[in-house]
């Protein structure tokens, strides 16, 4: 599982959620150098089926990921269950300028961040965000490289590693590592080489 390469809106630290935003150049090398540090770890890819959420960002990374690991960049496919949870009206605004129009609001997201839903009809909670990732993980049937979002990633923590809720809505989500899982396991290790920008 790999988290998306760096955009304009990671970088300043925007609540980005299902905002289609497009990867910065830091990105698209992150996502370049996961995949030829995904192809020296495997080597052959031919018994991995490869999905990505339908985002732009996500399936660019995937796209490069699969340049760099000399496979065709096309042959994947998409699902929605990997799509970013929402911010609802909170998207596209850093917390800071929240706070300045909803300190109360933030207060509480701090306070429980992991079942908080933020304002807007289409807003969830990582709490609803794991339900439809708990969906997607059953329906796995063999090796799977993925490419999706934070969010998603701290779901998987949750479900898959069993770290408390307050963990996994807080933990930092590389995109420049990779974290390969094992299900049956219940383990979660991230590897790859950490960039700077």
């Amino acid at each position: 599982m790999i988290r998306h390469g760096q955009t304009d809106w990671n970088a300043e630290e925007r609540l980005q959620g299902q905002q289609d935003i497009t990867l910065n150049d830091l990105g698209r090398s992150q996502a370049t150098r996961n995949g030829e540090t995904l192809l020296a770890r495997i080597g052959s890819a031919a018994s991995y089926d490869f999905v990505s959420s339908p985002l732009s960002r996500t399936r660019e990374t995937m796209e490069r990921l699969r340049t760099a690991m000399g496979l065709d960049p096309t042959q994947y496919r998409t699902d929605e269950r990997l799509v970013e949870l929402s911010f609802g009206d909170w998207e596209g605004h850093t917390l800071e300028e929240v706070a300045s129009v909803a300190p109360d609001r933030l207060q509480a997201r701090i306070e429980q961040k992991w079942s908080f839903i933020p304002p807007g009809s289409s807003a969830e909670s990582y709490e609803i965000l794991s339900w439809r990732v708990g969906a997607w993980l059953r329906s796995l049937n063999g090796p799977t490289i993925c490419v999706t979002h934070g969010g998603v990633v701290r779901s998987v923590f949750r479900l898959v590693g069993n770290v408390s809720e307050d963990e996994a809505a807080t933990m930092t989500i590389p995109q420049d590592k990779i974290l390969q899982i094992d299900p049956g396991a219940r383990t979660l290790h991230w590897f790859g080489s950490e960039t700077t920008g």
